[in-house]
């Protein structure tokens, strides 16, 4: 990811427009019409080969022609003439430019390049960044800037716009304009050679006036990038978005379980839940969250009161909130509604205070319920009758609705008689929508934004290290399977792969015909389960390839000669190599689940739990998560299926142990991520009762890898365990490693330690304690862009070493803090020697961070490691330590 040179694209001090002609309705003349008419300030430039006047301005005959460099071009001439253009320009030293034109992916330069590579290349050499190509332009009302050929100019505001479609900008800004919504920035991708959404998350997510970023998405590219830029941006802001394509692109024919509920569209939503992001259906429902995130702060819960002076109105309002989100009114403030409202009054939630309710009617009703403890929130609604003035209403009960200390939503009900008041609503900032559903539906969307947020703050409980008996040996078997040119796991090896990543699994044998069959069973024990083996037959079941509870020899003989005969039957093409012979799990009260791993061609590998059995596919009920895990996101994901509430056990049923089932998906997320070539997975059954689980069945497919990097194949960057090592210090043995979000409740005991002076020199200013939500953004840090490494004496945090770095990897901010018991004794330099060691090799140029004058323990550190060091009149200091040479150019600017 990298915003380097964007500020050249969204806030130029000079623009050339290249490709303007005579033609009034050419795209050039709109681009030069609309730059104008902004407002830009800014030296303005119109290039074409043909010299003429244009607005009383010259129009010059080339780049090297202009007077200087525009700081920003955007370029609307012919496909084939962009990569010399955005060569003359880079060489003449303009850093970024917008290329309108379309067709760049199509075309083919004379060596066999697509026209958009041959950009990229002339672009690389001088850092250049480009937007588009194939796009409508760009617009940063804050900055009088319309670099678009959109049809007019956009309002300012605090919301940014981002979309891949240019129709869908056209009318969004159109929509916006009507309803008076501002823009901080309104952007459009097209192709997205260059500049994408990541790049455009990491910008936005940091400009201080962006309050909230609005994204139409078609596809994603890069998948890590686009990850790692989000879950930056969604913690500082709300990111909402609408996605295209819920279908997937095609049908994709899937042997595993896994692999056939694991489609695209669940794999995107999962990765917009990890991210901390909304997503919503509709261009509608992003209209609708544009305009609440823009007016509705000061989040409380999500039970909300409804007030209307219409019960129909009110309950179909109700009837879209679930029965969480409608609040149920406490006694007291049932009273105090009584005293003030008619006899009969609805005396309940939604609070009906009948048709003909004046203004002070409405007024006493909003004093209780916004006193109310019970109700997080307000949805006002007014639909107009002849008794009362919508604007007298109005009026009346804006002073008080402006001063509320919790969410408060609008409803006027009608046309022309209460615009008026819609319109005084509106001017005040008060979340305004046109029927009942649109309002509650607003309302779901700030629940759901806030669930998410909250996901982002959970800190996982403490958990004993997960043990791995044998994970060379799944290693192991997985290359011993792809040499052989196999793509599926037999079940005995499929099982032998979870048990390497201590997954309890059914005792199982796999043999090579019918005496070595009762040979095995003897071994287990009656009764068994004999399962056919061919490469042929994946569903075994399928093809009456499974028998259960065979109770002695006799039976397996008489079995296993039936079994034959049926598979023959059904599957003629089968090649019989063996059985496989099984425990019978006598497990009565256990409910069967599913569990596996599947891959998606964007994000990788994903996680999926849900209810199991044969008719997995029919009852759908499944959730999906992306590795690697915790065991709050774990827990959260068996929360989100219906079969959890069969875990929680019913009627005579115990609780069945869902510590079992997450120590299970911690498992295999780790197995997601140590092994690339495991392409589907799954676990089903996986037994789950009050015992604990057990896997009755498993299936594994592999294919060879891309990458051989560990974790490289996840759109997380997963935990890096390779970072580990152990030092002595004063002949006592502490492990140093990078932090994770398990040592959440170490790193809380690690500050309480803290004197208040201590706290004051490490956060600049005094504090007794850290709070949770702080915690967890210390634990929970993204490795794509981050680093923490900590030591530790047994299961005591002694010190930590952290860093961010920059979307561009130039800079990394660090900070440095050891408990009092191990200061003075080399830790410090050894924490931030190991961070510097990581930053060096992920080519970080630079390391800074500042200091109080008074913190002579971090002074002397610095001055012993090398930093330079700088003073400043608020008695801070600068620490600045060079890491090594600049990077060539921006990272993404690759071949797409």
């Amino acid at each position: 990811m990298s915003v380097r040179h964007l500020e050249h694209l969204f806030q130029p001090r000079s623009v050339a427009v290249i490709g303007v002609s005579r033609r009034a309705d050419g795209v050039g003349a709109l681009v030069w019409r609309n730059l104008r008419e902004g407002g830009f300030a800014g030296p303005l430039w119109a290039v074409n080969r043909q010299p003429f006047e244009l607005d009383g301005a010259p129009v010059f005959t080339g780049v090297d022609a202009l007077p200087q460099a525009p700081e920003l071009a955007v370029i609307c001439t012919p496909a084939a003439s962009v990569p010399e253009l955005v060569d003359q320009l880079g060489r003449r030293g303009t850093r970024a430019a917008i290329v309108l034109t379309a067709g760049l992916r199509e075309g083919r330069t004379s060596d066999g390049r697509s026209l958009e590579q041959a950009m990229l290349d002339a672009a690389r050499p001088h850092l250049l960044r480009v937007l588009g190509p194939n796009c409508i332009g760009a617009l940063v009302p804050g900055q009088a800037l319309n670099a678009s050929f959109a049809p007019g100019q956009a309002r300012q505001g605090e919301l940014a716009f981002v979309t891949q479609s240019g129709a869908l900008a056209t009318a969004m800004l159109d929509w916006a304009n009507a309803r008076g919504v501002g823009f901080s920035h309104f952007v459009s991708l097209g192709d997205s050679a260059d500049v994408d959404f990541g790049d455009l998350l990491d910008y936005l997510g940091s400009d201080p006036r962006t309050r909230a970023i609005l994204l139409y998405i078609e596809s994603v590219k890069q998948a890590r990038k686009f990850m790692s830029a989000a879950r930056a941006a969604a913690r500082n802001k709300p990111v909402v978005l609408v996605k295209s394509g819920r279908r997937p692109d095609g049908a994709r024919a899937a042997a595993s379980h896994t692999g056939a509920l694991a489609g695209s569209d669940p794999v995107f939503d999962a990765a917009v839940r990890r991210a901390g992001m909304l997503r919503v259906d509709t261009l509608e429902a992003l209209f609708d969250a544009a305009q609440t995130l823009a007016r509705v702060h000061r989040w409380r819960g999500p039970r909300l009161a409804v007030l209307t002076n219409g019960g129909g109105a009110g309950v179909l309002a109700a009837d879209t909130l679930g029965s969480g989100e409608l609040a149920t009114l406490a006694p007291d403030t049932l009273a105090a509604l009584n005293a003030c409202l008619p006899a009969n009054w609805s005396r309940g939630n939604p609070v009906d205070i009948i048709g003909d309710a004046p203004p002070q009617r409405y007024l006493d009703a909003l004093r209780v319920l916004l006193a109310a403890p019970e109700v997080d929130g307000l949805l006002f609604m007014h639909a107009p009758t002849a008794i009362a003035s919508p604007t007298d209403i109005a009026q009346a009960c804006l002073p008080l609705l402006r001063g509320a200390d919790r969410p408060v939503l609008a409803c006027w009900l009608g046309g022309q008689r209460v615009a008026g008041a819609r319109e005084l609503f509106d001017a005040q900032g008060v979340a305004c929508y046109d029927t009942p559903e649109n309002a509650t539906a607003a309302w779901l969307q700030l629940r759901d934004h806030q669930a998410a947020q909250a996901a982002l703050l959970q800190l996982p409980e403490s958990r004993p290290e997960l043990h791995y008996p044998d994970r060379d040996g799944a290693r192991a078997l997985v290359q011993a399977a792809l040499a052989g040119g196999r793509d599926w796991l037999d079940e005995l090896d499929a099982k032998r792969l979870l048990g390497a990543y201590g997954i309890p699994c059914v005792a199982t044998e796999r043999v090579p015909d019918l005496d070595a069959a009762l040979a095995a069973a003897a071994r287990i024990g009656y009764p068994v389960a004999l399962k056919i083996v061919s490469p042929e037959v994946l569903h075994k079941s399928d093809v009456g390839g499974v028998v259960l509870d065979v109770a002695d020899a006799s039976q397996l003989r008489a079995q296993a000669q039936a079994m034959r005969e049926r598979v023959a039957l059904a599957r003629p093409d089968a090649h019989l190599t063996g059985f496989t012979v099984q425990a019978m799990a006598h497990r009565p009260l256990a409910v069967e689940t599913i569990v596996g791993i599947a891959s998606d061609p964007v994000f990788g590998p994903v996680l999926l739990f849900g209810e199991g059995g044969t008719a997995v596919e029919v009852r759908a009920d499944r959730a999906i998560a992306l590795p690697p895990l915790n065991a709050v996101l774990a827990r959260d994901l068996i929360g989100r299926t219906r079969v959890a509430r069969l875990l929680r056990g019913y009627r005579s049923r115990p609780p069945a142990n869902i510590d079992a089932v997450v120590d299970v998906l911690l498992r295999l997320s780790q197995l997601a991520s140590d092994l690339a070539p495991v392409a589907e997975l799954d676990i089903n059954p996986l037994l789950v009762d009050a015992e604990g689980a057990l896997a009755l069945d498993a299936r594994v497919r592999v294919r060879p890898a891309a990458t051989t990097r560990d974790g490289a194949h996840l759109a997380l960057r997963p935990y890096p365990s390779g970072l580990e090592r152990v030092t002595v210090i004063d002949g006592e043995a502490l492990q140093l490693r990078p932090i994770r979000p398990e040592d959440g409740e170490r790193l809380a005991r690690f500050y309480a330690a803290c004197s208040p002076e201590e706290l004051r020199l490490r956060f600049f200013f005094t504090r007794r304690e850290v709070p949770p939500s702080e915690l967890a953004r210390y634990c929970q840090i993204d490795y794509e862009r981050e680093m923490c490494f900590i030591a530790l004496s047994g299961d005591t945090l002694c010190g930590e070493a952290r860093a961010a770095c920059d979307p561009d990897n130039d800079t990394a901010e660090f900070a440095v803090q050891v408990a009092r018991p191990w200061q003075r004794r080399g830790l410090g330099l050894a924490l931030l020697g190991m961070l510097i060691d990581h930053l060096r090799a992920r080519g970080t140029r630079q390391l800074v961070g500042w200091c109080l004058e008074g913190n002579h323990g971090m002074v002397n550190l610095a001055r012993a490691i090398g930093f330079g060091m700088r003073g400043s009149a608020d008695g801070t200091l600068e620490l600045r330590l060079a890491l090594g040479p600049p990077p060539t150019g921006p990272a993404d600017q690759a071949a797409p």
